[in-house]
């Protein structure tokens, strides 16, 4: 198993993405420590995992509370002994469906502040174990860079996340820290991803399912990822297989677009 006696802290665990990786993680070994700012969803993946024989934990945290952040990640950090990996799954609060000069500033500007600050808060605390212990991986994940319209903030915010990677990958790396980027098409099977692409597939004056397909169509394998296969690809990446690797974001698109 590539986990095995790691200790993992998943936030927003209770979504499609963070439930899937912590799905993944806990079937490769690892501890599991999931936090989301809505306890149910959460604790859900947590029971489901502990009745597999999996060890897993569930606790309710609001990214965006520095002090609550800090806390949970000491309460880990104390009952754990040690921090291995920290996956985002955090939502941005991103609006979506509205043109770019359509949009009031407010909601353009709500995902990147979002954005910025969670990742930020929680990065920083497990970081702050991590270079004591001199060893750790910090993951999120973002979408594929291709631009696209009426996605609001929302590129904008995982170009502030992949940037705020990117500072974290130099000033951690000394301390045997690695960062990396999980960057996705959008899985087809997320609740949220579905969500969004009815509002896009209405813009486009196309059926939900005609506008997956048209996605899908556009990726060199033809169809898009599946959360899985994303999930499958950070387990991969937080292993000790992909110790040389920081500073990266991973392209797992299915070749919504390629890498140079």
């Amino acid at each position: 198993m590539l986990l095995e006696n790691k200790n993992v802290i998943v936030y927003g665990a209770g979504g499609g993405v963070g439930g899937a990786v912590a799905r993944a993680m806990a079937r490769d070994g690892a501890a599991v420590y999931l936090a989301g700012r809505t306890l149910a969803p959460v604790r859900a993946v947590a029971d489901e995992l502990s009745a597999s024989g999996a060890t897993a934990h569930a606790a309710q945290v609001d990214a965006l509370d520095e002090q609550a952040v800090e806390r949970h990640v000491a309460d880990v950090a104390a009952a754990a002994g040690r921090i291995d990996v920290l996956f985002n799954a955090i939502g941005m609060e991103d609006v979506q469906g509205t043109p770019l000069l359509d949009m009031v500033a407010g909601d353009f500007l709500h995902p990147v502040v979002t954005a910025a600050r969670t990742q930020f808060l929680t990065a920083r605390a497990v970081a702050r174990h991590m270079t004591r212990q001199r060893s750790g991986v910090i993951m999120s994940v973002t979408a594929e860079p291709t631009p696209a319209p009426d996605m609001g903030g929302f590129m904008a915010a995982c170009a502030a996340v992949e940037a705020l990677w990117r500072g974290l990958a130099c000033e951690l790396g000394p301390y045997g820290v690695r960062l990396v980027i999980v960057r996705s098409a959008g899985s087809p099977d997320a609740p949220g991803v579905q969500e969004v692409a009815r509002l896009h597939a209405a813009a486009a004056g196309l059926s939900p399912a005609g506008f997956a397909d048209a996605e899908g169509d556009g990726t060199l394998l033809r169809r898009l990822p599946l959360l899985a296969e994303v999930a499958a690809a950070a387990v991969l990446l937080a292993s000790d297989r992909a110790s040389a690797m920081t500073a990266v974001q991973a392209n797992v698109t299915c070749g919504s677009f390629v890498d140079i």
